[in-house]
Formats: structure tokens, C-alpha cells, sequence
């Protein structure tokens, strides 16, 4: 798994940092689906409690089958 940001710019969506594409960082859903591309200047690092949250949400979706 890669780092895991959040993008300000999209409603403070979490996503897993996959490269660099032009001028965005592509990022993906941390349960799976489509990438996206973000700003630079609007992704952060997660703090103490999102990562956590984000890795009991990647933990469930995979229990109940959803992601590999």
C-alpha cells in the first residue's frame, strides 16, 4: 500500500498516492476504483485518526469481499 493523503480539494477524499502525472499526483481510492488526479498544493498527510479510520474502512471492505 502506498501513502495515503488526503485531497482538500476533493471534500478531504483520502486516497493512496500511485505517481506523478503532469502537474497532478494521481491518487486512488483506498478500497479500490478510478484514480484521480490532485493538486499538489491540495493534498496533506492524514492525521492520527483519519489513517486510522482509513485502515479499519480498507479492513472492512475486505472482509466483506469488496477489494482483493
Amino acid at each position: 500500500m502506498g501513502t495515503l493523503l488526503v485531497d482538500t480539494g476533493r471534500r478531504n477524499r483520502v486516497g493512496e498516492f500511485r505517481g506523478v502525472s503532469g502537474p497532478y499526483w494521481s491518487l486512488r481510492p483506498m478500497c479500490g476504483g478510478t484514480e484521480w488526479g490532485a493538486e499538489p498544493a491540495d493534498v496533506r498527510a492524514l492525521e492520527p485518526m483519519e489513517r486510522l479510520r482509513a485502515k479499519i474502512a480498507r479492513h472492512d471492505a475486505r472482509g466483506a469481499g469488496r477489494i482483493l
